[in-house]
């Protein structure tokens, strides 16, 4: 379940990556788009403006007196009979070119005069009535001078085209200023929906001109496109523009994306992560719990078959009258049902703790004189293994606050393992010593001891070393737990210190009272 779970998250979190690098993609390349199309209309716009205002000076002169140096005039007449309607259709199209030399004052593009050519236009369409139509007939249609918008396609580009022959070789400064540049740029790019800064120059071939602004730099994402086109559609000057924040840019457009995808692939890890720890947990409760019957199993099993072994012997008719066997063996049963009801109460204490039940009223008492009673509990099992407990009772304050009993047991558990996890003869030294306004109780073996990793785990709860398939020391994982559990109800801190082979010491800080 992991592995799959695992897996599909992996996927999960790639396809994301995938869709958001493909939108992203997209966005550049709709960008591009963008801007190439926004140039291109800047670009037109850049002509049309340069026409517009040669237009408006060759108005401008005439309308002060200014006189044609050459004229040509051209005109169509077109005829045709419309059978089904009994009617004759006449069309007349008169077109006047003029050349005008204007003199400089009227430009400021460094040259004494420059040619500029007006076209008018006299245009006129009739329909008669084959009825009524007799004897000669004439044409008198109003004259209408038209400007450059008002032409006729093939007129616009006569004039298109005299207009670029003549002022291509003008400085591109002195046909477009970068003020109207930019006010081109910003308007066509807002209008494709890019509102950010950017740079811009005009560059003739590969030089560039004064026609740019101030940050301008030639980068991997500059967008050029040529303006001033000549008749043959070709131009020696690009307009090039460059966005400083264009990565900035890119990412805001899928920002709200990338954040909902984040922020939804978090909870999943998490939903995921918080999934496999309850599984690894309760598989770790399970094997804990499993471990537990079977060590509370062994603990009961051996007192179980004394009491057992000793009750069949006292039925015996032999012993029986033997008052003084009678009693070792009632002694025996005696002993057992107290082992076996010392371990039901270490597991009841446990729960009552952790349910906050267990009730533990502290008096003033002497930690010296605890120390002593524990040592009592304990001394006949290490003088049977050829062992000792030595004292070294150094500190000079050890008035304490603590439940007498309880805190016995503590000092009990500690002696407890250090001869239990002691191959040979144990050999435990036990220390205090005042450190400021706390004692200190140090219980120091040389026995197996213990790894660093144990070390971190050996008040928890139910958790014992593993030691294979080799169980020479009987117990449930429940002593230490009790231990810590206890010294910190008392506003005590316990710690160890460990080595494998070489033993440990286990160190409790509690406060003194005055």
């Amino acid at each position: 379940m992991v592995v799959l779970m695992s897996l599909s998250l992996i996927g999960i979190i790639f396809v994301q990556a995938y869709f958001i690098n493909n939108t992203l993609i997209n966005e550049k390349n709709q960008f591009t788009l963008n801007v190439k199309r926004s140039l291109s209309f800047v670009s037109k716009a850049i002509e049309d403006k340069e026409f517009a205002v040669f237009d408006n000076k060759l108005q401008e002169f005439i309308e002060k007196g200014g006189k044609p140096d050459t004229t040509a005039l051209s005109e169509i007449i077109l005829k045709y009979q419309d059978n089904a309607n009994n009617e004759t259709v006449i069309f007349r199209n008169g077109i006047l070119e003029e050349s005008y030399k204007i003199p400089s004052l009227f430009f400021e593009i460094g040259l004494d005069s420059i040619s500029l050519n007006r076209v008018q236009s006299n245009q006129e369409t009739k329909v008669y009535s084959n009825n009524n139509l007799t004897g000669e007939f004439k044409i008198s249609p109003e004259k209408s001078f038209q400007n450059i918008q008002s032409m006729s396609p093939l007129q616009q580009a006569h004039f298109i085209a005299a207009t670029r022959e003549r002022f291509k070789n003008i400085p591109v400064y002195k046909r477009i200023t970068s003020e109207e540049v930019s006010g081109f740029l910003k308007k066509q790019l807002k209008n494709n929906g890019i509102d950010i800064n950017f740079e811009f120059a005009i560059y003739d071939k590969d030089l560039a001109t004064k026609v740019q602004s101030d940050d301008f730099e030639v980068s991997s994402a500059t967008l050029g496109v040529p303006v001033f086109l000549d008749n043959n559609g070709e131009s020696d000057y690009r307009l090039y523009v460059d966005f400083p924040e264009r990565n900035k840019f890119l990412f805001s457009t899928i920002l709200k994306m990338l954040l909902l995808s984040i922020i939804f692939t978090t909870i999943i890890i998490v939903a995921y992560s918080s999934a496999v720890y309850q599984l690894i947990k309760q598989r770790k409760i399970s094997q804990i719990k499993t471990d537990f019957i079977n060590n509370m199993t062994h603990e009961f099993k051996t007192p179980i078959a004394t009491i057992n072994l000793a009750l069949d012997s006292i039925k015996n008719p032999k012993i029986i009258g033997d008052q003084e066997k009678v009693m070792r063996y009632l002694g025996m049963i005696k002993d057992e049902n107290k082992r076996m009801h010392a371990q039901v109460e270490n597991v009841l204490r446990i729960s009552k703790l952790e349910k906050n039940e267990l009730n533990i009223s502290k008096d003033r008492v002497k930690l010296h004189d605890l120390v002593e009673d524990a040592i009592t509990h304990v001394e006949l099992i290490v003088e049977d293994r050829k062992g000792y407990v030595k004292t070294h009772l150094e500190a000079s304050k050890s008035s304490v606050l603590a439940n007498e009993s309880h805190f016995t047991n503590v000092i009990v558990n500690i002696l407890d393992n250090a001869i239990k996890y002691s191959d040979d003869a144990p050999k435990i030294d036990v220390y205090t010593e005042n450190v400021g306004n706390n004692i200190l109780l140090k219980i120091a073996d040389q026995g197996n001891g213990m790894s660093k990793q144990v070390q971190k785990r050996v008040f928890e709860k139910f958790y014992r070393e593993h030691t294979g398939n080799v169980h020479n020391v009987k117990g449930h994982g429940l002593g230490l737990a009790y231990v810590k559990r206890i010294v910190e109800d008392h506003q005590g801190h316990i710690s160890v210190e460990s080595e494998k082979g070489k033993g440990s010491v286990f160190t409790i800080k509690l406060p003194l009272i005055s």
